[in-house]
């Protein structure tokens, strides 16, 4: 029966694969080791089953993003003139060579070398750490973005997203201004409206002007500059973000973005 019903609500999350595990949090049934208390079950245990998992398929591999956490730079007889820009690959494949957009100057330039601890490769995918250098000499620091120049992504001011509320030292609404950190930049961002939330049981949408401790709402941001992203749905890194208290420092939220209105060039 607990199959059924749940096979029933996961109809409305659309194409999801589900696995069943029969535990017992409290005995340890199934956990890590298979119970004799259920010998019926044959299948993986739950940590087998997370240890195996398989997430390249949540991977975005066809929009080259690579956002810039650190600028290397030893200066060094050795090294005088190297200039990296290490991150992790948030998307796409890149290859020396390939042309690309630094984000937000909008300038082009290729990749000279894409380089590791192990030394050069040919190809970066997610969720590999690497140093990429560029041909060109620019300007890029923490929190730009190298995007592959034929599929850029987005560059919005105001988003609609998907918050979860984390917080129980305040509710979020309309007017309140937070610091939001997404890849790896950071920016401030004020709340322009709550839509909704959404009743977790239900999986539908109701009104609702506030989102409390643990609740799920639609939220319209508004954003001091450019953030340049992608739908949740495509790319899980570029298309989400948290919410951080200007006093505290604490992270608040967390968000999908799921609409955007775009920068006019």
């Amino acid at each position: 029966a607990v199959h059924e019903d749940f096979l029933h609500f996961a109809r409305r999350l659309g194409e999801v694969e589900i696995t069943f595990i029969p535990i017992s949090a409290l005995n340890g049934d199934n956990v890590v080791d298979c119970s004799p208390a259920m010998a019926w079950y044959h299948g993986p245990t739950l940590l087998e089953h997370l240890e195996t998992l398989d997430v390249t398929d949540a991977e975005d591999f066809d929009h080259p993003r690579f956002p810039v956490q650190y600028v290397i730079r030893p200066m060094s007889a050795e090294h005088h003139d190297y200039r990296g820009y290490a991150g992790a690959v948030a998307g796409g494949a890149f290859h020396p060579g390939d042309e690309v957009i630094v984000l937000p100057s909008g300038r082009r330039t290729h990749i000279e070398a894409i380089d590791t601890f192990d030394g050069t490769i040919s190809e970066a995918v997610p969720p590999m750490s690497v140093t990429i250098r560029l041909a060109d000499d620019i300007d890029v620091s923490r929190g730009n973005l190298i995007a592959s120049a034929a599929y850029p992504p987005r560059a919005a001011r105001e988003i609609e997203s998907w918050v979860c509320w984390m917080s129980g030292r305040g509710n979020l609404t309309a007017g309140a201004r937070y610091i939001i950190k997404h890849t790896t930049h950071s920016t401030r961002a004020i709340v322009q409206s709550v839509e909704g939330r959404l009743d977790i049981n239900s999986l539908k949408e109701e009104l609702g002007e506030t989102i409390s401790l643990n609740e799920i709402g639609r939220v319209r941001l508004k954003i001091t500059e450019p953030l340049f992203v992608d739908w949740y749905s495509q790319n899980r890194r570029t298309g989400s973000f948290i919410l951080i208290d200007e006093v505290t420092n604490n992270t608040v939220g967390a968000g999908m973005i799921v609409g955007a209105t775009e920068e006019e060039d």
